[in-house]
């Protein structure tokens, strides 16, 4: 078992076993100790998270600086983006720290559109600065009335001349009211529904942008809704063609989605892991509660519902990363089960550690409100059900 530094975060790994998996290769071992190295510095127990914005100001610019933000944005856009690695650091980092975690995912979903299909202009002004850390990433897809129903989306953007104006709203955007630059989906008319929506660059000085409302969630971070108020921007800075903006928002949602599941596994390892420490340390009916055999097989099912999140959250990206294939389905299955799974692995947690497990502060209560948005965002579990049907249904 893993000793603690000062700062109540484990000095030494929990098992990497699963780095033993034929997904991965050296290159992904050397990264995930890399990260252990990282952890293990103190940076992470450092951190002030009564100030939710400057934590993850100062938590992007020292993943920069350690190199670890390249996973996320492909090596400032020279790479593509490997997702193994990309889930191998989620993963790890959630283990440690649930805003570490959210501070490298987003500069990675910020920024995939851009490196997908934005100009090779747009990515030599974008990407560098956001692998350093210079500059915060936000994805802006969703709003009020256009969270799982994309094709609701309201916010528009017309062209006039060589610019695009921009109006309307977008919502829950993470990094909102602290990003530099925004990956923004807006209605741009060349067909109805999804077929009409296109995506832009917008950064935090354009002229109509503003921050129309921050929101305090259970596990803060930095989140907000935005404004567009006739905001002009070059038309350069539109992303591929008008009206490709659905097709770039899923691409890029499909590199990130199987992460999400990475991150879940991330913070089910971390319950477990404190579950069999205080199981071995705490006395109970004259005995160790490991000793009690409900114990036993409550760790036995959370031991198999992370492993099993894990082979397909692993699975997903070593079939996008290796077979070049299109992983819709398995990223759907790997978000699905393995958020859910971790809901339950950290229940359980929780639940052994009685009522000492509910009181503020305690990792076990951080990580109940840290799981819990998991199953919701980037498509929350029902829509990944009604997408692996779809891909069932369009294959059969």
């Amino acid at each position: 078992m893993a000793e603690y530094a000062s700062g109540g975060l484990p000095t030494a790994p929990p098992s990497r076993d699963h780095l033993d998996w034929p997904f991965f290769d050296e290159s992904h071992r050397a990264l995930v100790a890399k990260l252990d190295t990282y952890a293990a510095t103190g940076t992470l127990a450092a951190i002030d998270h009564a100030d939710t914005d400057g934590a993850c100001r100062t938590l992007v610019r020292d993943l920069g600086k350690a190199g670890l933000l390249d996973a996320a944005t492909g090596s400032g856009g020279r790479a593509a983006i490997d997702s193994r690695a990309v889930c191998l650091t989620r993963e790890t980092l959630a283990f440690h720290d649930g805003l570490a975690d959210f501070a490298f995912a987003m500069q990675g979903l910020g920024t995939g559109a851009i490196g997908l299909s934005g100009s090779e202009g747009l990515k030599a002004e974008v990407l560098p600065k956001a692998q350093s850390g210079e500059w915060i990433a936000a994805f802006a897809l969703s709003e009020k009335e256009a969270g799982s129903d994309v094709a609701a989306m309201a916010c528009a953007a017309r062209r006039d001349g060589d610019h695009y104006v921009l109006d309307g709203e977008k919502t829950w955007i993470s990094n909102g009211g602290i990003a530099d630059v925004y990956t923004v989906f807006a209605r741009t008319g060349e067909a109805p529904g999804t077929r009409g929506i296109s995506a832009f660059v917008v950064y935090a000085d354009d002229p109509g942008f503003s921050i129309a409302e921050r929101i305090d969630v259970m596990a803060p971070h930095p989140l907000a809704t935005i404004r567009f108020d006739a905001c002009r921007i070059p038309a350069e800075r539109l992303l591929g063609a008008p009206g490709e903006g659905f097709k770039i928002a899923m691409r890029t949602l499909d590199i990130f989605r199987a992460s999400v599941a990475a991150a879940a596994l991330g913070f089910a390892r971390r319950a477990l892991f404190e579950a069999l420490a205080h199981a071995k340390a705490r006395n109970m009916f004259g005995a160790k509660l490991a000793d009690l055999q409900l114990t036993q097989a409550a760790l036995g099912d959370m031991a198999a519902a992370i492993d099993a999140g894990a082979l397909l959250t692993y699975r997903a990206a070593w079939r996008r990363d290796v077979q070049k294939l299109v992983a819709t389905k398995e990223a759907a299955m790997a978000k699905m089960v393995a958020t859910e799974n971790a809901q339950t692995v950290i229940d359980r947690a929780v639940q052994m550690f009685g009522g000492r497990g509910v009181r503020v502060g305690e990792i076990t209560e951080k990580l109940y409100r840290e799981i819990r948005a998991l199953r919701i965002y980037e498509g929350a579990t029902e829509v990944q059900k009604l997408i692996i049907a779809r891909e069932l249904l369009k294959n059969a």
